[in-house]
């Protein structure tokens, strides 16, 4: 699947993408219980879309790192289209 047919609410899978940017790392609290989370920039060549990582998933990432991931989540955030690993998916490094 390629970045540009993904739709929110649904699963996806994206062959090969590559981190063009990794953001800040912010800390929060939920529930008393610590997590971290970071927002990436990933595309392929039918564009581009925000990758939200998780707390260990954060520093197995890096920018120019070419990623495969299978069965993330895609959802709607502040009018823009974002994909995570979701509940059941995996994010690879290739």
């Amino acid at each position: 699947m390629k970045i540009s047919h993904l739709k929110a609410n649904s699963n996806a899978t994206l062959e090969e993408v590559e981190v063009i940017e990794k953001g800040e790392v912010r800390e929060f609290l939920k529930f008393d219980k610590p997590g971290r989370v970071c927002n990436a920039k990933i595309e392929d060549d039918s564009g581009d879309i925000q990758l939200t990582l998780w707390n260990d998933e954060i520093d197995t990432v890096e920018t120019g790192d070419k990623l495969k991931i299978t069965d993330g989540w895609v959802k709607e955030w502040n009018g823009q289209l974002q994909v995570s690993r979701g509940k059941n998916g995996k994010i690879e490094k290739l």
